[in-house]
C-alpha cells in the first residue's frame, strides 16, 4: 500500500465514522500520512484525529479512538495504535516487503497504471527544442496514466536538434493540412542550442526546471560531482547495479524481507518512503503537465538510495554468510535501481550500468 493509498483508507474511515454518526464533522479533502515521527511506531502515522478534534468538539485522542478501529479493518493494515496526543501509527501487513516485492515484480513499470484511463489528449506545441522535448516526455508519462497521447507540432522538427535529441512527434503542421490546432504547451524556451550537451545533460537541462523556468545550458550537467543531480541519479542506478553484481560474485541475490527499523529516521524508511511515493509523482507529473516533478522526484530517490547504500551494510564483509537481512538490503536497493531506470527511461536518458 502506497502512501497515497493509504490516505484514502484513511479518509474512508473517517467518511464511515461521519455516515454512522460516530463523528460531525466535514470529511477532509485530504489526509497527511507520512513516516512517524519521534515517539511514535510503525510504518506511517497521521495526525487526522488532531486535524478533526476542533470541528467535531471532541478531544483528539477520543477521535482516534474511534477511527482506529475503521482503519485496522482495512486489507493491508496490520495494526493501528495512538500516541501522543492523538497520532494514528499505522503498521502495514507485510508494508516495506509488500513494497519492494510490488517494486521488483512490476520493474520499470511500477507506477504505471494498471488499466486504459479512457482520456484522450493532444499535445500540441511550439516547433522549439524545449517544447518538442517536453512534449515526447509528457506523452510518455501520460500514458503511464492510462491516457490515449497524441502529439503534433507546429512545423516540422528541426532535425539540426531533433535527431541528436531523439525527439519524434506523431504529425506536424505542414500546407494544406486542417486548421491548427491551439497550443496547449508551451515552456519558456531554451536559450541557446543544447545540443553541444549530448542527449542525456541536453534532456536534464530541457525537463529539470519548471516549465515556467528558463532552462540552463551549461556544462554543469556533464561534471560528475555530487552538485550535478543528473550525476547524483545516474551514479545512485550505476551503484545499485554494482551491489548486484558484487551479491552475485558472492553467490546470493536480493530477497524481499523485513528492512524497516523501528527507528523513524532510518535511511531506509527515506528511501521506502521516496519510492512509494513514486507512483503519486508519475501522476502528479501528467496531472500538471510537469515533467520537472518527476525529474526532481528521481533526485530524491537517488539521494536516499546513496545515503542508504553509505550507512547501510548491504553486502557482507569478510568470510561472513550472506544472511535473511543482506537479502532484504539487496532488494531494496535493487528495488531503487528498478525505479530510477524507469524514470530516466521516460525522460528519454540513459541508465548506465558503469560511469
Amino acid at each position: 500500500m502506497t502512501p497515497v493509498e493509504l490516505s484514502r483508507t484513511v479518509l474512508r474511515a473517517v467518511r464511515r465514522a461521519v455516515d454512522a454518526g460516530e463523528l460531525s464533522v466535514a470529511v477532509p479533502a485530504r489526509a497527511v500520512v507520512a513516516p512517524p515521527g519521534p515517539g511514535g511506531c510503525g510504518d506511517y502515522a497521521t495526525n487526522v484525529a488532531l486535524q478533526l478534534a476542533r470541528p467535531a468538539g471532541r478531544p483528539p485522542r477520543h477521535v482516534a479512538e474511534i477511527l482506529r478501529p475503521l482503519i485496522t479493518e482495512a486489507a493491508g493494515v496490520a495494526h493501528v495504535e495512538i500516541t501522543g496526543p492523538g497520532f494514528l501509527n499505522i503498521t502495514l501487513d507485510g508494508g516495506a516487503e509488500a513494497l519492494v516485492r510490488e517494486i521488483l515484480r512490476r520493474g520499470v513499470r511500477y507506477g504505471y497504471a494498471e488499466e486504459p484511463s479512457g482520456r484522450i489528449v493532444q499535445l500540441h506545441y511550439p516547433c522549439e527544442v524545449r517544447a518538442a522535448v517536453s512534449g515526447q516526455v509528457l506523452a510518455g508519462i501520460l500514458r503511464t496514466q492510462g491516457a490515449l497521447v497524441r502529439t503534433s507540432c507546429e512545423a516540422e522538427p528541426d532535425p539540426a536538434w531533433a535527431e541528436p535529441l531523439g525527439v519524434t512527434v506523431d504529425a506536424h503542421g505542414r500546407p494544406g493540412a486542417p486548421a491548427p490546432l491551439d497550443v496547449n504547451l508551451r515552456p519558456v524556451p531554451a536559450p541557446e542550442d543544447p545540443t553541444p550537451l549530448g542527449r542525456d545533460a541536453a534532456r536534464w537541462a530541457l525537463l529539470h526546471p519548471a516549465p515556467h523556468d528558463r532552462p540552463r545550458i551549461t556544462a554543469d550537467h556533464l561534471v560528475q560531482r555530487e552538485t550535478n543531480p543528473l550525476f547524483r541519479v545516474r551514479y545512485a542506478h550505476v551503484r545499485a547495479q554494482a551491489l548486484s553484481r558484487n551479491a552475485a560474485d558472492l553467490g546470493f541475490d536480493g530477497a524481499p524481507g523485513d528492512v524497516h527499523p523501528q527507528n523513524p529516521n532510518h535511511s531506509s524508511v527515506t528511501l521506502l518512503t521516496a519510492l512509494a511515493d513514486y507512483p503519486a509523482a508519475l501522476a502528479t507529473a501528467a496531472t500538471r503537465r510537469a515533467p520537472d516533478h518527476l525529474a526532481r522526484h528521481l533526485i530524491v530517490i537517488a539521494d536516499a538510495f546513496l545515503r542508504y547504500q553509505e550507512v547501510t551494510r548491504v553486502l557482507p564483509l569478510g568470510d561472513e554468510k550472506p544472511s535473511a537481512a543482506h537479502r532484504a538490503r539487496l532488494a531494496l536497493a535493487e528495488a531503487a535501481g528498478t525505479v530510477l531506470a524507469g524514470g530516466l527511461s521516460l525522460l528519454g536518458i540513459d541508465a548506465p550500468e558503469h560511469l
